[in-house]
């Protein structure tokens, strides 16, 4: 499998791979009406539905690997039943990964092509500090 979008996060039980790739994020604007960008958005501003992070939680799975029947279960047991912001944070870095494209160094394109990027994901909102 290609790692390209891929992040592995600690969620519910375990450390998981996410990965949102091109059919998963197709799949998640079409089941939330919204582009990858404003679901992205709502949960960088805690103003996402739940709905939001369990769809980008399960696709993830989905997306790294996991059958659609275990993904479907781990979101019901970690998500719809337990705080809601408890995991807002894993389904930001997943919604920033996928729109991202992250890869991972060993899967850098070895023609020199594009820059590898760290597949560690900062969950911190950019800096509005202006430098003179």
């Amino acid at each position: 499998m290609s790692r390209h979008a891929a992040i592995d996060q600690d969620f519910g039980d375990g450390t998981y791979c996410f990965r949102l790739g091109l059919s998963e994020l197709e799949e998640l604007e079409r089941k939330r009406n919204l582009s990858i960008f404003e679901i992205v958005e709502r949960l960088r501003l805690r103003t996402s539905r739940v709905s939001d992070m369990s769809e980008v939680l399960r696709l993830g799975l989905i997306g790294g690997g996991m059958s659609p029947v275990n993904a479907m279960a781990l979101v019901r047991r970690y998500v719809d039943e337990r705080p809601l912001d408890e995991n807002r944070d894993v389904a930001y870095a997943v919604g920033l990964a996928g729109v991202m494209r992250l890869h991972t160094v060993e899967d850098a394109p070895s023609s020199g092509e594009g820059e590898a990027v760290n597949s560690s994901v900062s969950i911190s909102p950019p800096s509005t500090d202006l430098q003179p």
